[in-house]
């Protein structure tokens, strides 16, 4: 009974991180699309800049929080620190799901002051966002009991994650159809209209708090001999690891500033001018490419090399952004989109086709990185995940560099910066990740 009682406790342990892995990336790519509303109100005359910093809030509390959720998770264990940051995505969420109801008609500093609530309570999330990632792969890996069945609940949580990314600008899409000027200053269409996919999310969030209180978990035990571990140097003594730092901060930026720029880029009436439903399908059709290609990276894992992977990875991005950045804009293909009503051929530009089909090469760089730049660390791992958590602000700073470039030179200008940064990472798979300090004591 108690062996029964125990399963039954994992079972709804497990669903429940899964429902938590998807709300990181629900909560995450929730800002782009949100942006496109944002970037037509008046005073915001059309900025992909302004548009954009919903998202570089939610990134910017990973600086603030990378290493201190650590901290945390070591202090207080795996369940007490989920519950703090499901309370804490609750509230980011309830801030943003205000900025639609407070202060419509007012103004601050030129701006909608509801404007500043939504970014208070997106980077309110970050923080939520950011303990979530720091909590949700190891505590998986507890229930499943580690070893194989640990990795491959954290594969399936992966997947829900990259599902809930895929779906989630359809989602908003499909809410508020199509996005212009006038039927933002009509008042036909506002902040508001996104209220039902917010009040989902706080739903989620307040069912996953009260069944994670009630599911007995057991941290696993400490290592005993770990306050007597000597720490001669730091992960910053490796060339390797900074080296990867870089890149991680570039990847998240690069994975992020792709999809988001794209939905800009697809609903701008002088651009892609197509409708918010079917910008969403297709920015959402790179998220779903990711699942594609973290379900194959996991299969070829074990036969290529994490230097392999990336190499051809970042190589083979660079020329689909060449591509999209050449093709004109006049230049259609067909895709299968959601339109409103049911799926259907849409016409969008081949640059737009070209660009989801990045999401392949994005899926697999995390864990090629990662894998790359922690390579003979030993005891040195621990910390350097912490500093690598900070650096995940990049999907935060990169889009919204990019988007800046986007408002000087225009939209596939503006994947100059990704472009660049795929350069860095094809340095660093060939020649930056080979690990030159061998001499420094590890064990």
């Amino acid at each position: 009974m108690i062996q029964e009682n125990k399963q039954n406790s994992n079972i709804l342990g497990i669903v429940t991180m899964m429902f938590l892995f998807a709300m990181i990336s629900f909560v995450t790519n929730l800002a782009a699309p949100i942006g496109v509303i944002w970037k037509n109100q008046p005073e915001f005359t059309g900025s992909n800049f302004l548009g954009m910093l919903g998202n570089m809030m939610n990134f910017a509390a990973y600086l603030f929080m990378g290493i201190p959720a650590g901290k945390l998770l070591s202090k207080i264990g795996y369940k007490k620190t989920a519950l703090i940051a499901i309370a804490v995505g609750f509230i980011g969420i309830l801030t943003q799901f205000s900025s639609g109801i407070i202060g419509v008609n007012s103004q601050l500093l030129g701006l909608p002051a509801n404007f500043y609530i939504y970014l208070l309570g997106a980077f309110i999330a970050g923080f939520s966002v950011c303990m979530l990632n720091t909590v949700v792969n190891p505590m998986l890996n507890l229930l499943g009991g580690g070893g194989n069945k640990g990795n491959q609940l954290i594969q399936i949580g992966g997947t829900f994650n990259s599902l809930a990314g895929t779906l989630t600008p359809m989602f908003v899409g499909a809410l508020i159809g199509e996005v212009s000027k006038e039927r933002v200053l009509s008042g036909e269409i506002g902040i508001a209209n996104v209220n039902p996919v917010l009040f989902i999310a706080m739903g989620v969030f307040a069912a996953a708090f009260i069944i994670l209180t009630f599911i007995p978990i057991t941290d696993p035990a400490t290592d005993k001999n770990k306050g007597k571990e000597v720490y001669e140097s730091s992960p910053w003594a490796f060339r390797h690891f900074i080296l990867g730092t870089v890149a991680i901060f570039i990847y998240v930026g690069i994975e992020i500033g792709i999809p988001g720029t794209l939905n800009f880029f697809l609903e701008d009436p002088d651009a892609g001018a197509v409708s918010a439903t079917i910008a969403g399908f297709v920015a959402g059709t790179y998220w779903f490419l990711m699942l594609i290609g973290r379900f194959l990276g996991s299969i070829l894992g074990a036969k290529v090399s994490s230097k392999m992977m990336l190499t051809f990875a970042s190589g083979l991005g660079m020329l689909l952004i060449i591509g999209a950045m050449l093709s004109p804009i006049t230049l259609k293909t067909a895709m299968p989109v959601f339109t409103g009503s049911g799926f259907d051929m849409a016409q969008v530009p081949l640059s737009a086709l070209l660009l989801v089909l990045c999401g392949l090469c994005t899926s697999i760089m995390w864990g090629g990185i990662f894998n790359l730049a922690t390579e003979g660390l030993g005891k040195y791992t621990a910390a350097a995940s912490g500093i690598f958590m900070m650096m995940v602000v990049g999907g935060g700073i990169l889009p919204l560099i990019q988007n800046w470039v986007a408002d000087m030179s225009g939209y596939m200008t503006s994947y100059l910066v990704p472009l660049a940064g795929l350069a860095y990472m094809l340095y660093y798979a060939l020649i930056g990740s080979k690990n030159v300090n061998k001499d420094i004591p590890v064990e």
